[in-house]
């Protein structure tokens, strides 16, 4: 008989073998790389952004503007490297940041009344004080005043509570009447489907933009009748993700399972269907929350909405036209800039909720 000849694995190899099998991926991914890099980026993106607000005051606007982004890019960068490395690659700093300012926002509009800030509204209060001022973050106005020598950042914060209480009001009205009709759309189907996707395909075949000014001219412009008329635009997205939601759940085991067991209708659509179908629409009222403050953004600069001095950040960006734009541009870019970073942590944080909660988005 031929003995078996045995191959012998290196000692080396197989201690190389079972320490990559017994690490985890993301802890290995954790560990590579130098964090000296990324320790460089952020101290020269924070340096940048130092040298940018307090070095170039005196330089051009646009220098100064430019120095600064450089100087978020590259503190933006090494930060995400650095906390990559220690919570794991899928650490995503864009969400965190996103979520931080929002949280920021809402409690600075809270607190706005018992902030130390400047005058936002009384132009008289502001007939002494100069027509024009440079946004100078070591001035006694951080942000600047606009043209009647009102604060810009109160009126930035006292904006932002119109902004909140028309766009949360309007979708809370939108969640509940739409998913009141979505439910009962899916549940009973025919003659009720109908009747509902009429109304519906009415309010989506006529122009958003046409609606709401239509509604504006009609309507006292107040924030609770601009929260009715933005709730209009939400209404059909509603109906029909309620709709929808209720057709994929009515069919699933457990409201089988209460019908069978007598459970009225109206009790397996408020205690089965209700809490399944609040949850994509709760995900989905983020991003609608984005779309009613640019309606009612939109709104304001047409003088459709909030009226002045009571502050908007549509109205606000609106007293930059013409002429103070060329000289003054921070009256637009302020209220401007605000908008977007709000706009833009409602759309981000409201895809990830979409496609965490929403069953539909899940098999995409």
């Amino acid at each position: 008989m031929s003995e078996l000849t045995q191959v012998s694995t290196p000692p080396a190899y197989g201690q190389a073998v079972d320490a990559a099998v017994s690490s985890p991926p993301g802890r290995r991914r954790r560990r590579s790389g130098s964090p000296w890099g990324a320790a460089a980026l952020a101290v020269l993106g924070v340096a940048g952004i130092a040298v940018g607000v307090a070095a170039l005051r005196g330089a051009n606007g646009w220098l100064q503007l430019a120095v600064i982004v450089a100087g978020l890019g590259l503190a933006y960068a090494g930060v995400g490297r650095l906390l990559r490395r220690r919570f794991g690659a899928g650490f995503d700093l864009m969400s965190w940041l996103c979520a931080g300012w929002l949280v920021l926002l809402v409690l600075a509009a809270l607190l706005a009344p018992v902030l130390p800030l400047g005058e936002h509204q009384d132009l008289a209060s502001t007939l002494d004080a100069p027509v024009f001022a440079r946004p100078d973050l070591f001035s006694e106005y951080p942000l600047g005043t606009n043209n009647f020598g009102l604060d810009l950042l109160s009126r930035v914060l006292h904006g932002a509570r119109a902004s909140l209480i028309v766009a949360l009001g309007a979708v809370a009205i939108g969640l509940v009447v739409g998913a009141a009709l979505g439910i009962v759309s899916g549940f009973f189907r025919k003659a009720t489907d109908a009747v509902i996707g009429v109304l519906t395909n009415s309010l989506l075949a006529v122009p958003p933009l046409i609606l709401l000014i239509a509604l504006a001219t009609v309507l006292d412009p107040s924030l609770r009748n601009l929260a009715f008329a933005l709730a209009l635009l939400a209404l059909p997205s509603v109906v029909r993700i309620a709709r929808a939601s209720t057709m994929t759940f009515v069919q699933r085991e457990f409201v089988l399972a209460a019908r069978a067991m007598g459970a009225s209708r109206m009790r397996v659509m408020t205690r089965e269907l209700l809490p399944n179908v609040m949850l994509p629409l709760l995900s989905y009222a983020m991003v609608m929350i984005s779309v009613l403050i640019v309606a009612e953004a939109s709104l304001s600069f047409l003088g459709l909405g909030i009226q002045p001095p009571d502050p908007s950040w549509g109205n606000m960006i609106a007293e930059g036209e013409g002429d103070a734009f060329e000289q003054h541009p921070h009256i637009v870019l302020v209220p401007g800039l605000v908008l977007f970073l709000t706009v833009f942590s409602l759309n981000l944080l409201g895809e990830k909720a979409r496609k965490r909660f929403d069953p539909r988005q899940a098999k995409l």
